[in-house]
């Protein structure tokens, strides 16, 4: 008799591998945190001595990899909206942080942001945030997998004094985590206007002799790209291949304001692009030229960015404005198609991260980060294609069931590892708070 822990039932199962198919039919069985077997549904049944989970009307698809996010601002959700992006920073983010950043900011954002990244569908979020090793806690104790990019910035802040100390705190960090099987720590310089040439240099060298990931803010705006050249002469993504700062272990967030040789530089070097849509479309920053990117071999993944700049942090909901506006600016319908969106967010974060032998799809061997979205609404009947009602039919709520490493965190709609409660006071804490030291910004 198979020797499983779980086995799971659903109506629909969308493994990505093979690409683009729907098999129905058939279960899933899991065995210590890894896919054990895909399994014909009368088979899978007959298993005893383990627990079945039925999920009628659901699809099970592989857990949705949030490249970009800064979960502790979830405090600041809806904060200061509807402002272009230097003004947003400078005038309400920065200054606020200045003076909230604490380790119980961090805390009660970054749980805050960890249930509403459940209940969306991420079971791997990459984080950049002060205090990352109170993230990393959190993450820790809620069950989620997480790529942890400690920051780099030549400004003192309440974590750090200057850009070494942001290094040698990082790396203290990293080192902590070495062996840990659901969080990585990286680098994360900020962007190269807020970081000096001499540290992206220092970040290049330590990156490539630990083999660690890089994830940096990159021609976020036109005005940041000609604030660039003004200022050294090149594009910031030719300024970090300069530095050495380009390769399959960088992953370029935003990217918006993008030439013809940009694109080549960035294929050129195998480094990753991570598309922030919504964020990018709040903040009046530029699209993202999806699909070029993708025909010329570029690897897109997909993030919500920080609730401060999105409001949600549901992928769902990030997948099918990518879908949209990819059309809209390419000026073809088949642009950013309904698959090519699931797999930005599955097999592409997978790649991004290094782990596409691990994450990304349902395969036997590999970790059972699941979830199971509910399809029984009036919204997606009929239901002709999958990957459409994935896409274009939800609303961002539908995730029921959501496993990392074969642990359920959220169980029939419900978080089994935070505390919906507790969170909701916290926030309504801090919203007092927060709201009358805004008033003072506007004065």
């Amino acid at each position: 008799m198979p020797d499983f822990d779980t086995v799971l039932h659903p109506d629909f199962l969308v493994p990505m591998v093979p690409k683009r198919e729907v098999i129905t039919g058939h279960s899933v069985a899991v065995k210590a945190g890894q896919i054990a077997a895909i399994l014909p549904r009368a088979q899978a049944q007959s298993v005893v001595g383990v627990e079945h989970v039925e999920l009628p009307h659901c699809a099970l698809m592989p857990g949705l990899i949030n490249l970009h996010c800064h979960a502790a601002m979830s405090l600041l959700r809806g904060y200061a909206d509807d402002l272009s992006l230097m003004t947003w920073l400078q005038q309400y983010i920065w200054p606020t942080e200045r003076h909230f950043i604490s380790r119980e900011f961090v805390r009660d954002g970054s749980e805050l942001a960890i249930a509403d990244l459940l209940m969306g569908g991420t079971t791997t979020v990459a984080d950049q945030y002060f205090f990352p090793e109170v993230t990393a806690e959190a993450v820790d104790q809620s069950g989620l997998r997480a790529l942890l990019t400690f920051p780099v910035i030549d400004v003192e802040t309440a974590w750090a004094r200057d850009a070494e100390a942001c290094i040698n705190r990082g790396l203290a960090l990293r080192d902590q985590y070495r062996d840990h099987d659901r969080i990585e720590v990286g680098f994360g310089p900020h962007s190269t206007y807020m970081v000096s040439e001499q540290t992206l240099s220092r970040v290049a060298m330590l990156a490539e002799e630990l083999d660690a990931p890089v994830q940096i803010h990159l021609h976020e705006t036109r005005e940041e790209v000609l604030a660039s050249v003004e200022r050294s002469g090149m594009r910031p993504i030719d300024f970090l291949e300069q530095r050495g700062l380009l390769g399959p272990r960088t992953q370029c967030v935003h990217m918006t304001a993008l030439g013809e040789q940009d694109i080549e530089t960035i294929a050129t070097h195998g480094a990753h692009v991570v598309h922030c849509p919504r964020s990018n479309l709040k903040l009046g920053a530029g699209i993202c030229p999806v699909q070029k990117l993708i025909d010329r071999g570029v690897n897109v993944a997909i993030g919500t960015d920080g609730a401060a700049s999105n409001n949600r942090l549901n992928m769902l909901g990030e997948l099918q404005t990518a879908s949209l506006i990819g059309k809209t600016q390419h000026g073809d319908p088949k642009a950013v198609d309904a698959w090519t969106a699931l797999e930005m967010a599955t097999l592409h974060g997978a790649r991004a991260l290094g782990q596409a032998d691990r994450l990304g799809s349902i395969e036997v061997g590999k970790a059972a980060d699941m979830i199971a979205v509910d399809l029984a609404g009036i919204q997606h009947l009929p239901r002709y294609d999958l990957a459409s009602s994935l896409v274009y039919a939800t609303s961002g709520s539908e995730v029921r069931w959501s496993w990392v490493a074969g642990k359920p965190l959220v169980s029939e709609g419900k978080l089994q590892t935070l505390d919906y409660t507790d969170l909701t006071a916290r926030a309504g804490r801090w919203s007092e708070q927060l709201g009358a030291f805004r008033q003072t910004l506007e004065l």
